[in-house]
């Protein structure tokens, strides 16, 4: 036998029934998922910055920086809304190294998944909590979700995920803005296709239950770069790509066309300094065209306390342990930037 079944797990209910959220958490969640809400639907013209660590390693790190978010909310509010990533679970290419709080609530100890849990359920409460931001995290398990789908704003579908059948599904039976990244083949077609799906309702199985969903009108594309057969960066931010996604958006009947530009990743090549340079583009790439500014709904940014990474044991507060981010400093001066370029 090849697995072994160490213990069963609470369900999602039981979890959400134990660890609830407050009426002010869910009141706050209403109202933030509103606001979220207008803008794919285009009643809003306000811009989304998709902010923060590239991991949640560390809860009192990561609620520090959305306490700095909080306070630039408040300045830029009339034009821009922060969302904070709060992202609990790494997607590894090989399999190896940190794969997240669900594994590993202490990145430097055994895993025990149940702990996870409920580390990341504690960590994105207290950041609704005191700082009234509800956060973005990625989908990497899709029969995890609702453990957060009480709590979340925003979710996002990796580039290694975007192709998986249960992840459209699951998308399909949310109810807020669910960003599908291009594969890291870059093939937007792939993308899109996720995107038909999710936006339309289906039957099939989660977590032991025939379920049916209606599909999910806010989902939305989002641009990340890709990596050719010889493992070289390709970026797709530049003005011609947002305008290419346009033309294909054209090409298919689908609710709320929009785009979110991912500035690190394949886009920068993981160079976390020119996320600056990035963003600046494309909010250049708006101000160019009418179809682009009411395509790009936002970026996403990676950022924290602290510039760049370290290694897991160095003990850097607020410092990344998996890729690369912008500090603090630069991340609240180019918030101020993009505002002014609304």
């Amino acid at each position: 036998m090849s697995f072994n079944f160490v213990k069963k797990l609470p369900t999602p209910a039981e979890i959400r029934e134990q660890y609830p959220v407050s009426d002010a958490i869910i009141q706050v969640k209403k109202e933030r998922d509103e606001m979220i809400r207008k803008v794919f639907t285009g009643e809003s013209d306000k811009f989304l910055v998709i902010i923060g660590p590239c991991s949640a390693d560390n809860e009192d790190a990561v609620l520090d920086y959305v306490h700095r978010l909080a306070r630039v909310q408040e300045k830029v509010s009339d034009k821009l809304i922060l969302i904070p990533r709060i992202y609990t679970n790494k997607p590894r290419t090989t399999g190896e190294g940190y794969k997240g709080m669900v594994h590993q609530p202490d990145p430097e100890k055994k895993p025990d998944m149940l702990a996870g849990i409920l580390a990341i359920r504690h960590m994105h409460m207290r950041a609704v909590a005191e700082t009234g931001l509800t956060a973005a995290d990625e989908m990497l398990y899709p029969e995890n979700w609702r453990y957060l789908s009480d709590i979340l704003s925003y979710v996002a579908v990796g580039a290694r995920s975007v192709e998986n059948q249960q992840h459209r599904l699951t998308v399909s039976g949310i109810d807020i803005p669910a960003g599908m990244k291009n594969p890291t083949s870059g093939d937007l077609s792939v993308m899109l296709n996720s995107v038909v799906a999710a936006q339309h309702g289906h039957d099939f199985i989660f977590r032991g239950w025939e379920v049916q969903t209606d599909g999910n009108p806010l989902t939305h594309t989002i641009l990340r770069g890709a990596v050719d057969k010889y493992g070289k960066t390709i970026p797709n931010y530049h003005y011609e790509d947002l305008y290419r996604l346009y033309e294909m958006y054209q090409e298919r009947n689908l609710l709320n066309p929009a785009c979110v530009v991912d500035a690190n990743h394949s886009n920068s090549g993981k160079r976390h300094m020119e996320q600056i340079r990035i963003v600046k583009e494309v909010m250049h790439s708006r101000t160019h065209s009418k179809e682009i500014e009411n395509l790009v709904k936002g970026v996403m940014i990676e950022s924290y306390i602290e510039a760049g990474s370290q290694k897991i044991g160095e003990h850097i507060y607020g410092k990344s342990i998996t890729d690369p981010c912008l500090d603090w400093d630069s991340s609240e001066q180019l918030i101020y930037t993009i505002a002014e370029r609304i």
